[in-house]
Parts: C-alpha cells; sequence; structure tokens
C-alpha cells in the first residue's frame, strides 16, 4: 500500500506540495474545513464497481457519479455499486476516507471529472485521512495518466 511518503516523492517532481492536517479529512466536508476552501474544490476519489469492474472517478466534492453516464462513457454494464472497505484496498491500495488518484495499480481506469475545471486549482488526498494536495486538472491529468469525462453531475443544494 502506498504511503504519504510515496505520494510526497512522486509529487515532488513535479513542485507540487503536500499539506498535513492534525484534524481529519476523510470527507469533502471535512476536508474543505481543514484546507479552507468550498466542498466543490475538494477532489474525492470515489471508486465504483460496474458489473464487477472497478473504476475510479476523481470529481469535485459537491458532485455525485451518474451511473448512467459512467457505464456509458466506459462502455460497461451491469449493476453499478459501491465497493466495502477491502474491495477498495483491493482495486486501489488505500483505505477508505485515504484514497488518492495517484500511485494506483495501473490496471484501475481514473476517470477525471469535467465538474472540476470549475476552479483553478482542487485538492485531493495524498494517500491517508489527514492530507491534500493543491493540484491543477492538467497536472491529475498527467500525473494519473487518467481521462477526462463528464460522469457527475452538481448535487442540488451543495
Amino acid at each position: 500500500m502506498p504511503a504519504i511518503d510515496d505520494v510526497r516523492d512522486l509529487l515532488r517532481d513535479w513542485s507540487i506540495e503536500v499539506r498535513e492536517f492534525s484534524e481529519p479529512t476523510p470527507t469533502s466536508e471535512t476536508a474543505a474545513r481543514a484546507v479552507g476552501c468550498s466542498v466543490g474544490e475538494i477532489a474525492k476519489s470515489i471508486l465504483i464497481l460496474v458489473g464487477g469492474k472497478a473504476v475510479l472517478v476523481v470529481t469535485s466534492g459537491d458532485t455525485r457519479v451518474r451511473s448512467s453516464r459512467l457505464k456509458e462513457f466506459m462502455g460497461l454494464t451491469g449493476k453499478v455499486r459501491f465497493p466495502q472497505a477491502e474491495d477498495v484496498v483491493l482495486h486501489t491500495g488505500y483505505a477508505p476516507g485515504g484514497v488518492c488518484p495517484f500511485l494506483l495499480p495501473p490496471r484501475l481506469p481514473v476517470l477525471i471529472d469535467s465538474s472540476m475545471r470549475r476552479f483553478p486549482r482542487v485538492y485531493a488526498a495524498a494517500g491517508n485521512a489527514h492530507s491534500a494536495v493543491p493540484i491543477t486538472i492538467e497536472q491529475l491529468l498527467a500525473i494519473t495518466g487518467g481521462t477526462e469525462a463528464d460522469v457527475c453531475e452538481q448535487i442540488p443544494g451543495a
């Protein structure tokens, strides 16, 4: 399982700072409070299983994944479900609350949702539940090798 120091080493080459906080950051709301930004500026990493195939979606904290859009974009069929904690570790190498888009297994597809383009930078987790990384969408795409997609919608009232 990658550790925050592994993520820090990777991002150092990109001149990106890993920030650690004394307060926990496992949800978009707690991360936004720790960072001092809006919930929408938090880049949450969500593992979703579609017909047994794992996909990681990185999206704004004030959005939710639309199953139909995800299935259509990925060309997948089958039931969409959120994984159990052990599935998250198995597919990402990270524990829930600290899943980040960096140093993932190469077989895991990563989608970077275009909803984050509203912001000049967003804050992604760095491998534990007390971290955040200020990063641009272009950097996210380059570092993760992810694909930009429009698979999410804003949560009403968020």
